[in-house]
């Protein structure tokens, strides 16, 4: 028998452009034959909707204007209803087996959502509830991960409101120049600025505030940018290989993450094996750290002055692009991007309570 799946797509993040093109990857490698498959988008405005249209629709964003293919609907976190309302003319329930969301971002990777499917008492794929709001929020990230031993960049922690002259001072002491300034509690390289002096660096909190009152500022290293893919459940997580992003602009920003195709992806990344048996290792422990479930994508860098491995950022929903790291890296040793799907929807299934 078929499992129904819902695939729940867009949200109100910054990040919702980048849903829509990880969610159409995402449907075309779900195997129909043993999916029968239900696709909700959220709207930037946070409207939610029964989507029965075309995929190819959903990566320009066209699907909103769809409506002919478009009915309300929403989780019902009544546990009797185990899954959907459907909201129509004949108000229905569509009992779903697995939730999988594909929401980067603010709502979608942070335990709002995750809180709401708890409710529901329906199997998700991906992170918990407090593992999602730890991994969102970069600073909170690095406060757990610190505990943990794994070597991280320096950082200063910087709030909305913050006198950022007097902040200023700290960080130069602290960090010096150039710095990487980021919105603590947002992906994909939304709202972050390099910033090789002070002119820059208010500037670049001044950009980030407008995405998060919580912001990072940390210290730049020059190294390679790796990525190591994470998978499995709480006592049964592996490692994949790990890849280095080589981008052809000053860093890995949004356009290079996405737009660029001069970026190149290296897998496996050419480093020595016991720097990438190291990588996984951190890897694992970051993500055991977090008490994490389902899936991660976990960034470091390997400093070419002396080859020290220092983590960068854990993701909690890494992108799922035909051009994104995570299921590349699977697909490198061995398990393509539909048996990864199919993976990703067992541990839902099998989540360690």
């Amino acid at each position: 028998m078929k499992k129904d799946i819902c695939v729940i797509f867009g949200g109100e993040s910054p990040e919702h452009d980048i849903s829509q093109i990880s969610v159409t990857s995402v449907l075309n490698n779900l195997d129909q034959r043993k999916y029968n498959i239900h696709t909700v988008g959220i709207t930037r405005d946070g409207r939610w909707f029964l989507y029965t249209g075309d995929w190819p629709k959903i990566t320009s964003g066209e699907w909103e204007n769809d409506t002919e293919h478009l009915v309300k609907a929403f989780v019902a976190p009544d546990v009797s209803y185990h899954g959907l309302i459907i909201a129509g003319d004949r108000r229905e329930k569509q009992h779903i087996d697995v939730f999988f969301p594909v929401l980067h971002g603010e709502y979608g990777e942070d335990g709002t959502i995750q809180g709401l499917f708890e409710l529901a008492h329906v199997p998700y794929v991906g992170m918990g509830v407090l593992s999602s709001a730890c991994g969102m929020d970069k600073t909170f990230t690095k406060v757990i991960l610190n505990a943990a031993g794994i070597p991280q960049a320096a950082w200063v922690a910087v709030l909305k409101g913050d006198d950022y002259e007097k902040r200023a001072d700290e960080i130069e002491a602290k960090l010096g120049y150039p710095c990487f300034v980021k919105p603590a509690r947002l992906g994909s390289s939304v709202g972050i600025g390099k910033a090789h002096n002070r002119e820059e660096l208010i500037e670049a909190l001044n950009n980030a505030e407008k995405y998060d009152r919580r912001i990072l500022v940390e210290e730049f290293i020059d190294g390679h940018e790796v990525e190591c893919a994470v998978l499995g459940n709480a006592g049964d997580v592996k490692a994949a290989t790990v890849g280095e992003i080589k981008p052809t602009v000053e860093y890995y920003d949004f356009d290079a993450k996405y737009n660029d195709a001069s970026t190149v992806l290296v897998i496996p990344a050419e480093l020595p094996e016991e720097t990438i048996e190291k990588i996984r290792e951190y890897s694992i422990k970051a993500f055991e750290a977090l008490d994490g479930q389902g899936l991660s994508r976990v960034d470091f860098f390997v400093k070419h002055s002396d080859g020290s491995i220092i983590l960068n950022e854990l993701n909690t929903l890494p992108g799922f692009t035909h051009i994104s790291m995570y299921p590349k890296l699977w697909n490198a040793v061995g398990l393509g991007y539909s048996q990864l799907l199919d993976k990703l929807i067992e541990l839902a299934e099998k989540r360690v309570k």
